[in-house]
């Protein structure tokens, strides 16, 4: 009876995963929570949760312990909202959290390339008709057919579009899906060479939008510098480990951690695996570089007896105060 009640009675923590905290116009994966949902949120957790710096929640698994009622806050891949946005809001309600950078994109004026297929395949006003290339070894032909010229319904579609719950709902969510998928398992400078490939093809520049852009050197460096907030790691480029080799993906993260110790001076020592993507190899990577401790995108609490380079996290999404209450007690 005691260990059934020692088990039943274990603490559970909720680790948060955040990417962007912007009014969006699209989001199709559902990851920017609105500045004044973010704050609710803040309120809510300030309110009625133990948050503590993930450092502390990861060291206390490793010792079989995890405090009662706990969250942790995280962020993943490193724009500029985070340190524009999120930063002084998590210092005005005294909140720690860690943010998971990728630092390919540190100080550039370049998106991140989902960021930027997403805005040329749904919401470039025209498009030709036809794409006939080559990925992979795989040739893709796509017709668009009545929808190379985009009209106000066919932006709405694509708005409304939630690509992780819902199949594409038109011609251009259908071929951004394709391509997605195609591209994500490359190496980065294969990413770079196709989306060079189809910026030619849709007759475009690259893009550079501000909002969708990542810290530079100096904010990166000031939210480091904040007694609250710590970096982690999050690879160079962000791949999806699990389809590469692993040296590949050992040199992915000496990259991103000696770049940030550079930067910051200090060696980061957790890790979020790109798209929650890893395998036996990347733990094992993992593991012999020392972290202690890693963070996939698999919504589940974590206990003292998760393992801890498997560590779930939960999307928060653009939730006001009494939906994120009630997402909360969902996982009490």
């Amino acid at each position: 009876m005691r260990a059934f009640l020692k088990k039943h009675f274990e603490h559970r923590a909720l680790v948060l995963m955040y990417h962007r905290v912007s009014a969006s116009e699209s989001d199709i994966w559902d990851i920017a929570v609105s500045p004044e949902n973010f704050e609710q949120q803040l309120q809510v957790l300030r309110r009625t949760k133990n948050v503590i710096p993930l450092q502390e929640l990861a060291e206390g698994i490793k010792q079989g312990k995890v405090p009662k009622n706990s969250v942790a806050i995280t962020f993943d891949d490193g724009y500029v909202d985070n340190f524009l946005v999120a930063k002084p809001l998590l210092e005005k309600y005294w909140l720690p959290a860690t943010f998971f950078i990728t630092s390919v994109n540190i100080g550039k004026t370049a998106e991140f390339w989902w960021d930027e297929l997403e805005y040329l395949l749904l919401f470039s006003e025209h498009l030709p008709q036809q794409l006939d290339m080559t990925l992979n070894g795989n040739r893709i032909v796509f017709d668009l057919l009545q929808e190379t010229a985009l009209n106000e319904l066919l932006r709405q579609q694509n708005n409304r579009w939630k690509a992780c719950d819902e199949a594409p709902p038109t011609r251009r969510s259908e071929l951004f899906y394709t391509l997605w998928e195609a591209i994500k398992p490359l190496p980065d400078q294969n990413q770079q060479e196709v989306m060079a490939h189809i910026r030619q093809w849709a007759g475009a520049t690259p893009a550079a939008r501000p909002e969708y852009q990542s810290m530079s050197e100096a904010q990166l460096l000031e939210l480091h510098k904040s007694p609250l907030l710590t970096v982690g790691a999050h690879t160079a480029s962000h791949p999806a480990l699990a389809f590469h080799a692993p040296a590949y993906q050992q040199q992915e993260l000496l990259r991103n951690t000696q770049y940030l110790q550079k930067l910051t001076g200090r060696q980061p020592n957790l890790l979020a695996y790109p798209y929650g993507n890893y395998n036996k190899d990347t733990i094992a990577v993992a593991a012999e570089m020392n972290f202690l401790a890693a963070f996939t995108t698999e919504e589940k609490p974590v206990t003292h007896r998760t393992p801890l380079y498997s560590l779930g996290r939960v999307q928060a999404k653009n939730w006001d105060a009494t939906a994120f209450s009630a997402m909360l007690n969902q996982w009490k």
